[in-house]
């Protein structure tokens, strides 16, 4: 926000826009948390559910194959048994069981009437080809003369198992009752044990290695190699069938499945719901900006008008606008103040102007005053100068006659007087005259 120009991020469209892109942000993350963290919780159980589904379904495949071997191998037996004694015709039988059943390597009749081996399955062999064996013994009336022992690759088998795959990445194991495993798309482990391979790993691994010898079905998330991976197990179970040896055979069936797996597309998801959030939102700025700045034209024309106002010209004309929501009740208001104000700063003018003219009337009485008043200053100072010498003179013409009135003779002393009297009359007539000169000068 920094880089962009300061005319745009110091005007009210930005800054309006700003606050509801703002807004507009705040509810649409709420919303998009709520909403990752729900479809987050519903893709991770619909994720187990696949995966709880197809380990169902790769123990009821490989349980389908298991019945198919024997129940072919019971047929077999029954069409047998009345031709027991002819080798040839036995051997044309185990011949066509072979041919029959895609699962079945190999079929041998061993003839020994000492064998212990009782019917059902044996445990897998995992020398060479690993095989396991299905054993039917072989009764003549109530004597035991041989068995029947039939071969399966846990090739076909392990194939069936990796192709169940709910996920690209995901893969299936099966592990013997004593823990080696049988069946692993990494045939680097085959015929280890899981608890040693897993003794390195995360105790995550350990835990999931002792559930599944144990028989116990479930999952776990483990870590593996620095990835995280969810592991469904449980024990192989097959179903009941009338007549059939339901011996116990000890096996774990497992699905490892990446948690990429499960998140990748709604991770995925993510980024496309976040980039197109924020191009949205992008937009949203851009739209509102641009809807704001057009909806505020009236109000930058209006600032201009301000500003003109501001400057003395109170009589330009203003745009007129016909809007009738807020911006043109203000715009109207605006007009209104502009007459007021053109009309009080007439009043004002012609006040100023009659103010003016009573300043200057005002400014001459002054002068003239303050020339009066200059006049009668300077005729009072020369009336003074006037009357000090007869005063000065009556002054003196009293003070002799006090001084000397036993020196004087009537003669003296009656032309003193003549003096005074005279001087007397000249300071009256001054007096006089300065009466009516003050008498014009104040009229």
């Amino acid at each position: 926000m920094a880089r962009l120009p300061k005319a745009i991020r110091g005007t009210l469209s930005f800054r309006l826009s700003l606050r509801v892109l703002l807004a507009l942000a705040t509810l649409l993350l709420a919303a998009l948390l709520i909403m990752f963290r729900y479809s987050r919780k519903a893709v991770k159980e619909e994720a187990l559910m696949d995966a709880q589904q197809t380990l169902e379904a790769t123990v009821e495949r490989i349980d389908n194959i298991l019945l198919s071997v024997e129940q072919g191998a019971g047929n077999v037996y029954w069409k047998m048994l009345p031709v027991i004694d002819q080798p040839e015709k036995v051997e044309a039988y185990t011949r066509k069981l072979v041919e029959a059943n895609p699962y079945i390597t190999n079929c041998n009749i061993i003839w020994d009437a000492d064998t212990t081996k009782a019917m059902g399955w044996l445990d897998p062999q995992t020398q060479g080809n690993a095989i396991t064996t299905y054993s039917l013994p072989i009764y003549k009336g109530q004597e035991k003369v041989g068995t029947m022992a039939i071969d399966v690759s846990l090739a076909l088998v392990s194939k069936i198992l990796l192709e169940a795959k709910p996920s690209p990445n995901s893969f299936c194991t099966l592990l013997r009752k004593n823990g080696s495993v049988i069946i692993h798309p990494d045939s680097s482990i085959l015929n280890q044990n899981i608890l040693v391979l897993a003794k390195d790993k995360d105790y995550s691994m350990i835990e999931t290695a002792e559930a599944m010898l144990n028989g116990e079905s479930g999952y776990k998330k483990v870590k593996l190699d620095g990835n995280n991976y969810y592991v469904f197990y449980k024990p192989f179970e097959r179903s009941y069938v009338t007549g059939r040896s339901m011996e116990e055979l000890g096996w774990s069936v497992g699905i490892i499945l990446p948690e990429k797996d499960i998140f990748g597309d709604y991770i995925q998801l993510h980024y496309i719901v976040l980039l197109i959030a924020v191009v949205g939102l992008l937009l949203l700025l851009l739209s509102c900006y641009f809807f704001i700045h057009h909806q505020l034209i009236p109000l930058r024309q209006l600032e201009k008008s301000a500003q003109r106002i501001a400057g003395g010209y109170y009589d330009e004309p203003i745009p007129e606008f016909r809007r009738k929501d807020e911006v043109g009740r203000l715009h109207r208001h605006f007009q209104e103040m502009q007459h007021s104000l053109a009309t009080r700063m007439g009043e004002m003018q012609q006040l100023y102007e009659t103010l003016k003219e009573r300043g200057e009337e005002l400014q001459s009485s002054y002068e003239q005053a303050q020339a009066a008043d200059r006049m009668k200053t300077n005729f009072l100072y020369n009336m003074s100068d006037q009357m000090m010498a007869p005063i000065g003179d009556i002054f003196k013409s009293v003070k002799t006659i006090s001084d000397r009135r036993n020196e004087l003779t009537e003669e003296d002393t009656d032309k003193l007087v003549d003096e005074i009297q005279d001087r007397g009359d000249k300071v009256t007539a001054l007096l006089n005259q300065l009466i009516k000169d003050s008498e014009k000068i104040m009229n």
